[in-house]
């Protein structure tokens, strides 16, 4: 089975990126396609799904965390592949896992394709093994921090230095007040502040 693959983003659209390695590219679906800059060098966590009718389709994930829930909530009666990458691009692990632990239906209803009705089943058939994977230390990284991570690594990347992405992250933070800033706007600011910066 494949855990995870390693290599260069080549292409990227809604929910899907191209993964090249050597020779070959891989196509892989993603909560969030902006997590994978079209030129950086990436670690996908993976997940080879089989449809009877459709085959196999590989799915990939930006943290092993993000994989986790994704498997949990698939494992749901009625939840499959689509709406398990829905939870994971519209409320993120860390909010999946508090509207579980929480009881929360309306937090998880949020999610394009979940009904109240549905958000609780879920949360009945899902409490207890949230309520495991918190006690065992399982970590997640508030979906919107998650683009601040991508966008320091992009600019590491470009060989900014430390203190450099340092300061244009602190100053991305002070004129974004929300988390509905796409990785393309945050690294817009960050590389505005860098070139007025030199």
């Amino acid at each position: 089975m494949i855990q995870t693959l390693t290599g260069t983003i080549l292409s990227q659209k809604k929910q899907l990126v191209s993964l090249s390695m050597g020779p070959v590219a891989i196509a892989c679906m993603v909560p969030d396609e902006s997590a994978f800059p079209i030129g950086s060098q990436a670690l996908v966590y993976t997940h080879l799904h089989w449809n009877q009718e459709q085959g196999p389709s590989l799915y990939g994930f930006a943290s092993e965390t993000d994989k986790i829930i994704f498997l949990l909530a698939t494992s749901c009666s009625g939840v499959g592949p689509r709406l398990g990458l829905a939870i994971l691009a519209d409320i993120g692990a860390s909010g999946f896992i508090e509207a579980v632990q929480t009881s929360n239906e309306k937090l998880l209803s949020q999610v394009s394709g979940i009904g109240v009705k549905k958000a609780e089943q879920m949360i009945v058939q899902l409490k207890h093994k949230v309520q495991q994977m918190i006690d065992n230390g399982i970590t997640t990284i508030p979906k919107d921090q998650i683009h601040f991570q991508t966008v320091s690594e992009a600019l590491k990347a470009l060989n900014y230095s430390r203190a450099e992405v340092t300061q244009a992250l602190e100053f991305v933070r002070s004129k974004t007040t929300d988390s509905s800033h796409s990785f393309d706007q945050l690294m817009r600011h960050a590389l505005s502040y860098l070139s007025k910066a030199i």
